[in-house]
């Protein structure tokens, strides 16, 4: 399954849930306190975005927006309920 999401790096802590904007699919938010500097914050939303999924990180990947807040990540084996449920998180 491929998310968009809208990444805030450097945050107090790290966090996925809530939905970035009106657009549909959603556009899934993920927080993380890594800074955008060589590559750290895309780490952290591989991380983040495995165990948001409950998926091994091996089974997450950046797919475009590498140097981009908006990205496009690949979770293979992800539930569809679990990425409902979480874009309907109010900002966690």
């Amino acid at each position: 399954m491929r998310v968009t999401v809208r990444v805030h790096p450097a945050s107090k802590r790290s966090s996925v849930g809530g939905r970035y904007g009106d657009s549909d699919p959603p556009v899934l938010v993920v927080r993380v306190a890594a800074p955008a500097a060589d590559g750290r914050a895309n780490d952290a939303v591989l991380d983040a975005m495995a165990a948001a999924f409950r998926v091994p990180r091996r089974a997450v990947r950046l797919v475009s927006g590498m140097r981009s807040r908006t990205k496009v990540v690949e979770v293979q084996g992800a539930d569809p309920a679990v990425l409902a449920a979480l874009v309907e998180v109010p900002g966690s």
